[in-house]
Parts: C-alpha cells; sequence; structure tokens
C-alpha cells in the first residue's frame, strides 16, 4: 500500500512538502526526503526512476517559498524579522546568532542554512532586507536547496532497511501508529511552547516599562542605556532610545570594567520578548551590579508609545555612538 502510495503521490508529496516547510510552516521536509529516498532503494524500478525529478521537485518548491520571505524582507524589512521573531519557538538570542552568523557570512550562508534547524527561515528575508539581488540570492540559495534535498534522499538510501523496518512495526499497529506519531509532534511542539511561557512569565516582573524609563531620563540621574541589537539589526532599522550606548551580552568583562555596580542600567533588544535583554540583565545582577532591568518591549515598544528616536549612522555601528540629535519615528 505504501509503495503504491509512493509511486502514485510521491512526487507531489515531496513537492508540496518541502514548498510549506520552506514557508515556515510546521511540517519538516526532510523526512519525507529520507522515506522518498528509501522506497527507491528498495523498489528500484518503480521508484528508483524518480529520484532525479524529485530532487528537481524539491529544489523548484524550496526556491519558491524562499523567494516569498526573500520578497518579504526585501519590501518590510525589519518587519518580517519582528513577525519572524514572534513565531519562532526558540529563544530569541537564536535568533541574534543567525543575525551575527548572516553578518559575517552575507549571502553565502544560504548554501548551509537548511543543514541548520532556524537559519534558514531567518537568513532568507534577511538577504532581502540587506538588498540582495535576486539572482544572487536564487543562485545560493539553489544551491543550498539541492545539497539539503540530496543529502536527504541520500540518507534514506542508506537507512532503507531501517525504515521498511519501522514502517512494518507501524502497519502492525495500525491507525493506532499515526495517532502516536502525531501525539509525539504534538508533545515536542507544546513542550517547547510551555518553556517559552514559563521563561517569560518568570521574567515579566522584572522589567521596566516605558513611561518609567522616560521619567528616569528626564529625571536628574539618568540611567545607563543599553543596546544590545546585533549590528545587522541596527542596520536595518538604524534609530534607538537617545542617550544610548552599544553593548555586547558576549563581552561582559567589558560591561562590568565599564559601568560601577550602583548605577540603574536599563537593557533593550528589538525581539518582542526580549529575552536577550532579560538575559543579560540577569548575568550582570550575578556580577554583581544591584539594579538592572530590560525594558518591556524593548526599541518597538518605545517607538510605540510616541517617544522619541535618534538616528543613526550606520556605517559606524559597530564602534561609534549614537548622535545626539533626535529623529522622528521612523515610517
Amino acid at each position: 500500500m505504501l509503495h503504491d502510495l509512493v509511486v502514485r503521490y510521491g512526487s507531489a508529496l515531496v513537492f508540496v512538502n518541502a514548498l510549506a516547510a520552506s514557508l515556515g510552516l510546521p511540517v519538516p521536509a526532510m523526512p519525507t526526503l529520507i522515506l522518498f529516498g528509501a522506497m527507491a532503494a528498495l523498489h528500484p524500478v518503480s521508484i528508483g526512476a524518480q529520484l532525479l525529478p524529485v530532487l528537481v521537485l524539491a529544489v523548484f518548491a524550496s526556491v519558491i517559498g524562499d523567494s516569498v520571505w526573500f520578497f518579504a524582507g526585501r519590501y518590510y524589512g525589519g518587519a518580517t524579522l519582528k513577525t519572524l521573531c514572534r513565531l519562532s519557538l526558540s529563544r530569541d538570542t537564536c535568533v541574534k546568532k543567525t543575525e551575527r552568523f548572516f553578518g559575517r557570512w552575507g549571502v553565502r550562508v544560504l548554501t548551509v542554512s537548511k543543514l541548520v534547524p532556524g537559519l534558514s527561515l531567518l537568513s532568507v528575508p534577511m538577504a532581502g532586507a540587506v538588498g540582495t539581488p535576486y539572482r544572487t540570492f536564487v543562485a545560493h540559495d539553489g544551491i543550498g536547496a539541492a545539497i539539503w534535498a540530496a543529502l536527504g534522499l541520500m540518507i534514506g538510501v542508506l537507512v532503507s532497511r531501517q525504515v521498511d523496518w519501522m514502517f512494518g512495526a507501524v502497519a502492525r499497529l495500525g491507525h493506532a501508529g499515526l495517532f502516536v506519531v502525531a501525539g509525539l509532534l504534538a508533545v515536542y511542539a507544546g513542550y517547547r511552547w510551555m518553556r517559552r511561557r514559563a521563561l517569560n512569565k518568570k521574567l515579566i516582573d522584572a522589567r521596566i516599562l516605558v513611561d518609567e524609563l522616560d521619567e528616569l531620563i528626564s529625571g536628574e540621574r539618568a540611567p545607563v542605556i543599553l543596546d544590545i541589537r546585533s549590528d545587522e539589526k541596527r542596520q536595518l532599522d538604524p534609530y534607538i532610545i537617545p542617550g544610548t550606548r552599544f553593548a555586547d551580552e558576549h563581552r561582559l568583562d567589558e560591561i562590568v570594567a565599564d559601568y560601577r555596580p550602583d548605577q540603574k542600567i536599563v537593557i533593550y533588544c528589538s525581539c518582542p520578548n526580549e529575552v536577550s535583554a532579560a538575559w543579560m540583565a540577569k548575568k550582570l545582577v550575578e556580577a554583581g551590579f544591584r539594579d538592572v532591568l530590560p525594558l518591556k518591549g524593548g526599541i518597538d515598544a518605545w517607538r510605540e508609545a510616541g517617544r522619541t528616536v535618534a538616528k543613526l549612522h550606520v556605517q559606524a555601528a559597530d564602534t561609534a555612538p549614537a548622535d545626539d540629535q533626535s529623529a522622528p519615528r521612523p515610517a
């Protein structure tokens, strides 16, 4: 029965699955590629001849889906990255790592991004946001998709006997086997979601609101405000809260050396859940600082409240401080 289904619908299933995965839906395509490769090895006459067409279809579907995110990044810029940040089940620090990885390697990262969980989903719209030519994007993304699809099919060929045994066991369980697989996937997604919710709940009281920060800035003893966004994110959104200084959470020793433990420090990032800022605040408290808080909602909450932002010289984003001139809220 499985053989007949793969012969009849295998190519279409791989195409739809690869397209859905590249669009960001929670339907991983690698298991489908492995299954098709295994079936091709087990049935070389009826299915094996379809290996090359399926490889081409998988690459084609992947590039189509990635192109949607590429143009979303091209036309909507940072807003697309914020949307992905909200949808992601991974910690915001993982999103920042992806931004830095792209900043270091540029569009070349697309040749391997599909092999690293979470990297492709953010690096594709980032390629569009930074102005990568579409032809360059397609070339690198196509190579990456070909490597990814070929690897999946090859793994399937190598583990075909194990796959055959597994499906034999599922067949003996009948429909119950499908419910077990679906249940395990649901439990995994639920576990990731619960972990993130628990972390956000734990940190909800240890934050400072926009109005509170605004009052402190207007007071006699303004707090130290640290922007811990990546350089790549600052290039996409070159505005900051006035008086901000830049910091890197990977260089805590420098921050500890530059500021007094009794100074009030406010930290902000760009992701809506500001987990990166909360994590850094926690590390500074552990280092002896007594009054460190992340800004609830980050710089987006500051802007949405109608507060003034300052324009940043993007060319000097890695080292130079922000301008003292204030700028209106960007469109």
